[in-house]
């Protein structure tokens, strides 16, 4: 646990210094923080809300293959785009809409957590528990699966705020 949460604190911090530095690579320390925080927090309200569910992987770190996949696919594009096309990094507009994506995603992620509370677990469950309740209060009374939504926001959210979407995209946004 100390590895994985030391590893992110480590790449949060690299993150801060890369944004407050002055670099054209600002909003890749920015992608660094955020997803180190995710990270993080998902840990940490996990530990919180259920303690008899947390494990290294409540980190989400070993998330999935396709997951690896995708964001290693979106740091390779970040760099080649950054190196071959600069002028691509700079609508700040569109970096602030991806902002209030990131930050509602994960509030709303987070909510849906602590809304839960013992309920919410990263693992699918194929059977009910005795213990377990559906939650129908505070975020569910709105979304069937908040914390799936607030993710899908999340992750969308950090493709667009640091401008990792894929190059036809960003070619629309300049034309």
């Amino acid at each position: 646990v100390a590895v994985r949460a030391c590893f992110l604190g480590v790449t949060f911090g690299c993150g801060l210094i890369i944004s407050f530095s002055d670099t054209t690579w600002t909003h890749f320390g920015w992608y660094m923080c955020s997803l180190s925080f995710f990270h993080y927090s998902e840990y940490l309200v996990t530990a919180f809300i259920n303690p008899r569910s947390l494990s290294l992987d409540s980190f989400l770190l070993n998330h999935s293959l396709e997951y690896t996949l995708a964001a290693v696919s979106s740091w390779l594009e970040f760099t080649v785009e950054k190196l071959t096309v600069p002028e691509l990094k700079h609508l700040n507009w569109v970096s602030l809409v991806g902002l209030v994506m990131v930050l509602c995603g994960e509030g709303l992620r987070k909510a849906a957590m602590l809304t839960a509370g013992s309920n919410f677990n990263h693992i699918v469950q194929n059977e009910k528990a005795q213990s377990h309740v559906l939650v129908t209060s505070g975020v569910y009374a709105y979304f069937r699966h908040p914390s799936y939504v607030g993710w899908f926001y999340w992750s969308i959210g950090t493709q667009v705020r640091y401008f990792l979407l894929p190059f036809w995209i960003n070619l629309k946004f300049i034309l």
